[in-house]
């Protein structure tokens, strides 16, 4: 049995698979699209076929309803090596204080217990802090679950998480500015380098440090600058739905993120 110490237990009798749980590569971020007793009602209802580990409160109540050893039903495909935290709220909300708290409680709990890196991902083949809408159709297609405002709160609950767990946050540079745009970066070329803007997409998380660097802006380069598109949208081009090209402000904007907060 795996229950986290200082999280209320109020199990659910249904909704789950028992001792279902092949590993735990992370914790996965939701928001309910609704209220944190509501949720609690629709777990216990067999119509709903859905349940999650952990929930909060916007105050910053922290519930277990499934045990971490079995198999809450939140992500679809993501289940069997993922926990879930469901977060109450509606779409297009950020995350109160006390939910950030409560789910840096949770990351720190799963890095003790499992060994969970604290750092942010954005696959679902990476370790971390992930959210409902990286898994895409695998997970559901819930592309829309937590929302962009909520994706972009997840650095600061790994932070918290850190100061919880006692892991030291490298120095980092002050008044630190981004390297000026190079002219000419773009999808399928490699003149000027890509090199550089794939360092970045690893320091910020949106790309596997396994994948080796290349000169050329190739599809998995592209595929890394919509996954930072989609979690800060405000860098995306106007009107796209799937952004693969980086221009002048998302590359400030980026460097930043990876190196400069």
């Amino acid at each position: 049995m795996a229950r986290m110490p200082g999280a209320e237990w109020r199990p659910i009798p249904i909704n789950y698979t028992d001792n279902g749980q092949a590993e735990v590569r992370g914790v996965v971020v939701h928001i309910m699209a609704g209220t944190f007793e509501g949720t609690d009602s629709w777990f216990r209802n067999r119509a709903a076929k859905a349940s999650s580990h952990f929930g909060t409160s916007k105050t910053g109540r922290l519930r277990q309803w499934v045990d971490t050893a079995d198999r809450a039903w939140a992500q679809a495909g993501g289940n069997p090596s993922w926990l879930s935290v469901e977060n109450e709220g509606q779409g297009g909300d950020t995350l109160t204080d006390a939910q950030l708290d409560a789910n840096a409680r949770v990351l720190a709990w799963a890095h003790e217990k499992y060994g969970v890196p604290l750092q942010v991902t954005h696959s679902p083949t990476g370790k971390g802090l992930g959210y409902h809408a990286m898994g895409g159709s695998a997970w559901g297609g819930h592309t829309s679950c937590p929302g962009s405002r909520i994706v972009a709160q997840l650095a600061e609950i790994v932070a918290r998480a850190k100061k919880l767990a006692g892991v030291a946050e490298p120095d980092k540079p002050t008044g630190y500015a981004p390297p000026k745009f190079p002219a000419g970066l773009a999808p399928n070329k490699a003149k000027p380098s890509a090199k550089p803007l794939q360092r970045a997409l690893k320091a910020a998380g949106f790309m596997a440090r396994s994948v080796a660097e290349a000169d050329t802006y190739g599809p998995a380069t592209q595929a890394a600058v919509a996954k930072f598109h989609n979690a800060h949208p405000k860098y995306r081009a106007a009107g796209k739905s799937y952004d693969p090209a980086i221009g002048p402000q998302g590359w400030a904007g980026l460097h930043r993120l990876a190196y400069g907060k």
